[in-house]
């Protein structure tokens, strides 16, 4: 899962060369490739995420409330990760909406949606750094994981990334506003086009907005450092040394089962990597290269890749269920049980008269599922 770009208008509308104190107005770019891309993506890639977003994430919170206790460190970093999944998943939309048109809502809901969707993202990527500290202490640090791994500890960590979280977003929840931005009525236009316009409603934005050059230098190079440093490689870094030494303990186990969750531990790693070490990658350069007057055609190409990236990063909220729960045996069992009782369900009201018998296998259903299970509360395959 990645952060919302940083703004980076660093050059005005328009270009000014001085040449003997007279000034030729250049055209701004105009960025045609990476509009049309945004536009596709926003139109038919996003509405996915969000769909099979939603889906497995939800799946995985019914399953917690309904049929399977959080027995385990395990189970209360997954429940943890999935809520904010879906908080992210259900923001997108809006998002996608702040970039392609005006905003309409307000300065508060501008913040409020800016602020949680950087919280989201930065708790979902710790909170996965999280699981693999816990699964390390589980297979390599066996002997003691029964004095590590309790409930409260594992409740008093969720609270800490969460504020953690809300610290690092702090920038975000400041300095995003509500406002008309200079170039929507400041224009330069002749006598004849002036005679020719039409009264056109203001066209606020959400954006980063400051004061002077000194803030918006600080700002426009922590936030996206931040989400380089904090976001992607800290716990890239607590994935790779965790899931090194869990790998290692595992192929000594000489047990198809172990080998099996070796090939899960490298999935985990591997989807991570892939999703998130693109975009990362061109949010770096781009802060590097951020106050460098670039050609037009460059800072379009980037653009486009950075989009290209940012939708990939974006898929992984909808792959963290298939990672981290759907491949156990036990979350399998309680996704069919769901189905089976919507399905139940759906006959009571089609079929009112069977009404008692069907209420009556719903409750055993769930009861058995949350009472009858013998699962340890590890919900990774390993």
């Amino acid at each position: 899962m990645a952060l919302e770009d940083t703004v980076v208008s660093n050059q005005s509308d328009f270009l000014y060369n001085d040449t003997d104190s007279d000034y030729d107005l250049v055209e701004p770019c105009s960025f045609q490739n990476s509009y049309w891309v945004e536009r596709l993506v926003a139109v038919f890639i996003h509405p996915i995420i969000c769909i099979l977003g939603f889906v497995g994430n939800s799946l995985v919170i019914v399953t917690y409330a309904f049929y399977k206790r959080t027995k385990s460190m395990t189970d209360v970093y997954l429940l943890n990760v999935a809520v904010a999944d879906l908080l992210f998943v259900a923001a997108l939309p809006l998002i996608v909406y702040n970039e392609l048109s005006s905003w309409s809502m307000g300065r508060a809901a501008c913040k409020l949606l800016r602020g949680c969707y950087s919280v989201n993202l930065y708790s979902g990527m710790l909170l996965l750094a999280c699981i693999s500290a816990d699964r390390y202490i589980a297979i390599v640090q066996a002997r003691r994981s029964f004095r590590l791994r309790s409930l409260p500890y594992s409740r008093v960590i969720c609270a800490v990334v969460w504020t953690f979280a809300f610290t690092l977003s702090f920038p975000t929840f400041f300095f995003y506003d509500w406002y008309e931005p200079s170039h929507t009525h400041d224009t330069f236009v002749d006598e004849e086009e002036e005679g020719n316009q039409t009264f056109k409603s203001p066209q606020h934005v959400c954006e980063f907005k400051f004061v002077n050059d000194a803030e918006a230098w600080t700002i426009k190079v922590a936030v996206p450092s931040t989400q380089v440093a904090v976001g992607f490689f800290l716990p890239l870094l607590i994935m790779t040394v965790c899931y090194a030494a869990v790998i290692v303990t595992l192929l000594r186990a000489r047990n198809f089962q172990r080998h099996k969750a070796v090939r899960v531990v490298l999935a985990v790693v591997v989807v991570f990597i892939a999703c998130h070490l693109p975009y990362n990658v061109a949010l770096f350069y781009d802060t590097v290269e951020m106050f460098w007057q670039r050609p037009c055609e460059e800072s379009d190409a980037l653009q486009v890749a950075k989009t290209v990236a940012r939708t990939v990063a974006y898929l992984h909220c909808c792959i963290n269920p298939v990672l981290y729960a759907f491949v156990g045996v036990r979350f399998r069992n309680h996704f069919r049980r769901i189905f089976q009782d919507l399905w139940c369900l759906g006959k009571r009201y089609i079929a009112p008269r069977r009404f008692s018998r069907v209420t009556s296998e719903v409750f055993v259903s769930t009861h058995r599922s949350v009472d009858g299970s013998s699962d340890n509360g590890s919900s990774f395959t390993m």
